[in-house]
């Protein structure tokens, strides 16, 4: 068990188990119940070691149904190299939690994979990743079962999909689906939830918005209004399943809207400049992955520390979107206005709501 003890509260962490545990501000040696704001140092940091993918140009996430909001189809970029991702791991010893490995490809196809799995280890990191598993086999998997916490396959609809799930419960690894939900994918979503639709075994369902980012188009957008949305939360606020069930932070303000089912401490907001950060394969850091096309809130890593990124004016840019959204919602310490980046897929129509700038 990892424990971290901040100025006003603590955290612990299960590196076995993947349990995380919070306080609220704790004053005269009681907590409050109030949720801290932010940690003094990332606690999960998202690293995109890839800087390109090797299924891009086949277009394998579009056929998948899945649009790839790295832009994957049309990069060329470098992969991260092994010198820079052990600098990333040595500032962040004693300080991060998890890594969770992605980019611009399938993580588990960097060239020097392995290596960057005995860092993360060396500096007392859990490393996690998610990958399409076109690439995942026998060597890979046992690699995840020795160094990682979890490992994700994105649901991309095809026979390697499949394949990759069982090869990864075959070498009794955790593995979670990563669900994207968009206007054309959350029919299936309900249908698969009602009918018992996903492999067995599996430790979690995870269901991602889709963004309208990079490769991901608007009209692919979900509304609050959508129906089969609807559906789908009222399943999962009514019905017990054999797997966990998880939504990404940025749907926290449709799951909030939507249902009263939902336990509020479960819900996590954008953890975006407050818990976490993404660092791109060239070394900028940015509150979210999802600024990684305009970078409007980059800071270079190779001028900087970071700490001194996480404290910078950027990343108190993006936070002061939290601070001053939707003052007068009575659910806006739970979701906060939503998402800064892209403002439009955030899942919420009440007339206190104001979008972040």
């Amino acid at each position: 068990m990892k424990y971290r003890k901040e100025k006003d509260f603590f955290s612990m962490f299960n590196e076995k188990t993947g349990q995380y545990l919070r306080s609220g501000i704790i004053c005269n040696g009681k907590d409050t119940g109030k949720d801290p704001f932010m940690a003094s140092f990332p606690e999960l940091l998202d690293i995109g070691i890839m800087g390109h993918c090797a299924h891009g140009k086949s277009g394998l996430c579009i056929k998948a149904g899945v649009e790839c909001y790295q832009n994957g189809l049309n990069s060329n970029a470098p992969n991260m190299a092994l010198e820079d991702f052990e600098t990333i791991a040595e500032q962040c010893k004693g300080n991060t939690y998890q890594f969770a490995l992605g980019g611009c490809g399938d993580p588990d196809q960097h060239e020097s994979f392995e290596n960057i799995l005995e860092i993360c280890r060396k500096y007392d990191i859990v490393p996690n990743f998610t990958t399409s598993g076109l690439g995942m086999n026998d060597e890979i998997a046992d690699l995840c079962k020795k160094y990682c916490g979890a490992v994700a396959v994105s649901w991309y609809r095809s026979e390697y999909t499949l394949a990759a799930i069982n090869t990864l419960l075959n070498h009794e690894v955790k593995t979670n689906i990563h669900y994207v939900l968009s206007k054309d994918t959350v029919s299936e979503a309900v249908d698969r939830m009602e009918n018992d639709g996903f492999p067995h075994g599996v430790n979690a369902i995870v269901f991602l918005l889709h963004k309208p980012v990079g490769l991901g188009r608007r009209e692919k957008d979900i509304s609050i209004d959508d129906s089969d949305f609807k559906k789908l939360v009222a399943l999962i606020a009514n019905k017990k399943y054999p797997y966990r069930i998880g939504f990404d932070s940025c749907t926290v303000p449709g799951l909030l809207n939507l249902s009263n089912s939902f336990d509020v401490d479960s819900l996590d907001t954008c953890e975006g400049a407050r818990w976490s950060a993404y660092i791109s394969a060239d070394m900028k850091m940015m509150p979210c992955s999802f600024d990684n096309q305009k970078q409007k809130w980059a800071v270079d890593l190779r001028k900087n520390t970071i700490k001194e990124a996480w404290y910078s004016s950027e990343f108190e840019s993006f936070r002061n979107c939290f601070r001053c959204a939707c003052p007068n919602c009575d659910k806006r310490d739970a979701c906060m206005g939503g998402c800064p980046i892209v403002p439009e897929v955030v899942l919420c129509n009440r007339e206190e709501r104001t979008k972040a700038v």
